[in-house]
C-alpha cells in the first residue's frame, strides 16, 4: 500500500470514528416504551376509536374515506375540535373542497356542542369559548388549488402538530403518465410529511361499489387499489346504508391498522367494525353507547 492509499485510508477510518449516533432508532426498550405506549398522542373524541386505532403521534399517516355526502367533513370537524385542546402547535387544514367559512362554523359548532342558532345566540361569549377550547389552533387553508409548495412551505413556517388534507387527492405538483402511481406519489408525499413533523390525516372518496355498502374494506377506495393504501398506518372506512330508519348510522372499519395504540386500545378491535352515530345539525359524531 503506498503512502497516499494509507493516507485516506487513515482519514476514512476516522470519518467512520466520528459517526453520530443519534441518526440511529434508539434499541433502549424503556425509551421505546417512554415515546410509543406511555406517551400518548392526540387522542380521539369518538371513544370508539381509541379503542380501535388508539392515538396518532409524530410519524403516523393515514385517510379516511367514504362515498359522498357521508359526512366526512363533519367528521374531521368533530375530532379535529378535539386534537386543537391537546397540542400546543397549530394544526393545518388544507381546504381545497367546501368553501373555508363553512367548515370553520362546522368546527365552531363541533367544539362547542351547538347548533348554528345556538351559536349565533351569542357570537362574543361563543367566540371566547371557542378560542378556550381549541387555543386558536386550528387554522384553514382554504383554496381550489393547493400546491404541494404550497403545504411544505406551510409546514416550515408553522412546524404543526396535526396535518389534514380535505381532500389529498386533489394535492398539486405531482405528475405520472398514470393516475394510481400520481396517487402513490401523493399519499408517499403525505408519510413523508409525517415523520418530518406530525401526525397527517387524509381524505379520499370511496368509489361506486362503496355505495349502501355498511363495511368498506380497501378495495372499495376511489383511484388507486395498491398505491395509496400502501403508504398508510391506518385506513379508516366510514360506510352509510340506503336502509329505513338508518339515516344517522355510521359504520366505521379499520380495513388496515400499523398504528401502535394505547393502554386501553383492545387487540380485538384494531381491524373492527364499530358502529356510530351522525350529529350533523352540531358536526359531531357520538359513540352509540354515550347516544
Amino acid at each position: 500500500m503506498d503512502l497516499i492509499t494509507l493516507a485516506h485510508s487513515i482519514e476514512h477510518e476516522e470519518e467512520l470514528d466520528k459517526v453520530d449516533e443519534s441518526v440511529f432508532t434508539t434499541d433502549n426498550l424503556g425509551e421505546l416504551h417512554e415515546g410509543s405506549i406511555k406517551n400518548t398522542g392526540l387522542r380521539w373524541r369518538l371513544g370508539t376509536l381509541n379503542r380501535m386505532l388508539g392515538s396518532l403521534r409524530k410519524g403516523d399517516f393515514g385517510f379516511i374515506f367514504a362515498r359522498p355526502e357521508s359526512g366526512k367533513t363533519t367528521f374531521l370537524a368533530s375530532e379535529i375540535s378535539f386534537f386543537a385542546g391537546q397540542t400546543k402547535q397549530p394544526i393545518i387544514w388544507f381546504n381545497n373542497e367546501e368553501q373555508g367559512s363553512k367548515v370553520m362554523l362546522r368546527i365552531y359548532q363541533a367544539t362547542l356542542g351547538l347548533t348554528l342558532e345556538q351559536l349565533f345566540q351569542d357570537i362574543e361569549g361563543n367566540k371566547k369559548k371557542y378560542h378556550d377550547l381549541t387555543k386558536g389552533n386550528i387554522k384553514i387553508y382554504d383554496s381550489g388549488s393547493i400546491s404541494k409548495t404550497d403545504v411544505e412551505k406551510l409546514c416550515y413556517q408553522l412546524n404543526p402538530g396535526c396535518i389534514i388534507f380535505d381532500q389529498l387527492d386533489k394535492i398539486k405538483g405531482f405528475s405520472n403518465d398514470r393516475d394510481d402511481l400520481k396517487l402513490g406519489s401523493i399519499y408517499q408525499w403525505a408519510r413523508e410529511l409525517a415523520k418530518q413533523y406530525c401526525p397527517v390525516i387524509g381524505v379520499s372518496q370511496a368509489d361506486g361499489t362503496g355505495e349502501g355498502k355498511k363495511w368498506l374494506t380497501m378495495d372499495n377506495v376511489s383511484g388507486a387499489k395498491t398505491s395509496k393504501q400502501a403508504e398508510a398506518d391506518f385506513i379508516l372506512g366510514i360506510g352509510k346504508t340506503n336502509d329505513e330508519g338508518m339515516e344517522m348510522v355510521r359504520h366505521l372499519h379499520a380495513s388496515k391498522n400499523k398504528l401502535i395504540g394505547d393502554s386501553d386500545t383492545e387487540n380485538e378491535l384494531r381491524h373492527g367494525r364499530m358502529d356510530i352515530i351522525i350529529r350533523p345539525e352540531i358536526a359531531r359524531y357520538s359513540d352509540i353507547e354515550g347516544y
